[in-house]
């Protein structure tokens, strides 16, 4: 039997234009016999590219369509069409493209983290998208100010931090001194947020993952990242129900949520709610991860439920 060639992630990635911005698609058609749509998307700090383990992952299970956000994975902010990016502007983009994309078909939606933020904020300003809905899953995802386990010191100059460096004469100043690649390989490992990334990495691996690092920082326009840093760190989605039921996929040693306040959250605005907890030792994959580190992020249960269809 000949060998199967490794998938290539630039394969499947074709441009996406839409509401006068440029950035990227990805489409994975199904595999034979799976009928499933999946809509997967990212959070923040995110590319196409940093998401392919998983996006194999899920495509055992059926096609996987993942579209780049405005402003990140190096597509055009809003601000180049002067809107800023708020989670309405970006809930608006998304269901959009779901209605291009979608157009007579049910689609199962997995949101990671602030992807999920942006799902669920669409949901509520286009409750008529709900019935195209077959299955939704909150993968590691949030829905309110006080699901951060932050101490309230870190999180107000979080917040600060983020309003500060979404103004344009600050994000220029943090793009080209901050992320500069000599700074980021001297001091971002050893940023709080960053040290759970590079804990216990292997010299090799270690380099991996800050040249990703700094490429990531890159293809993410900065004035979006903050601003929308910003918005998340403040959000509340709690002021409206949807009628659909939500699988949870948490990590119990995640280091930026609390567990029982995003259930409690997240029980406020789905007619349904069913949790489940994923291996993952942190919030989510490595940004180097292929499909066999990636595979932890789906429990068991979701498996199953990606099955059935």
């Amino acid at each position: 039997m000949a060998k199967t060639e490794p998938k290539n992630v630039a394969d499947y990635i074709q441009p996406l234009n839409m509401n006068g911005l440029n950035g990227r698609m990805l489409r994975m058609p199904p595999p034979a016999g799976r009928k499933r749509e999946i809509l997967f998307v990212y959070g923040h700090h995110s590319s196409l590219e940093r998401w392919w383990g998983v996006i194999q992952d899920l495509n055992r299970y059926g096609g996987v369509t993942v579209p780049d956000l405005p402003g990140f994975g190096g597509m055009d902010s809003f601000y180049k069409i002067g809107q800023k990016p708020t989670i309405d502007a970006l809930a608006d983009y998304l269901a959009s493209f779901i209605k291009l994309r979608y157009k007579r078909q049910k689609v199962s939606i997995a949101g990671l983290s602030f992807g999920f933020i942006v799902v669920t904020r669409m949901l509520q300003r286009y409750p008529d998208l709900v019935d195209k809905v077959d299955l939704l899953i909150s993968v590691v995802g949030f829905s309110h100010r006080e699901d951060f386990a932050f101490s309230k010191p870190r999180y107000w100059f979080y917040r600060s931090l983020a309003g500060f460096f979404s103004h344009r004469l600050p994000a220029f100043l943090f793009k080209n001194i901050a992320l500069n690649p000599l700074v980021l390989r001297a001091a971002y490992a050893k940023t709080n947020n960053a040290q759970v990334k590079f804990s216990n990495l292997s010299k090799e691996d270690h380099k991996r993952t800050m040249d990703y690092e700094i490429y990531l920082w890159h293809c993410n326009e900065i004035r979006t990242y903050m601003y929308t840093s910003q918005q998340f760190l403040a959000v509340n989605n709690c002021t409206q129900q949807i009628n659909l039921p939500l699988w949870h996929i948490g990590v119990k040693a995640d280091q930026y949520f609390d567990q029982h306040m995003v259930e409690q959250h997240l029980r406020i605005i789905f007619s349904e709610y069913h949790q489940c907890f994923s291996k993952m030792d942190s919030h989510a994959p490595s940004v180097i991860a292929d499909i066999k580190t990636a595979a932890p992020l789906l429990p068991p249960q979701i498996r199953r439920i990606l099955s059935k269809k």
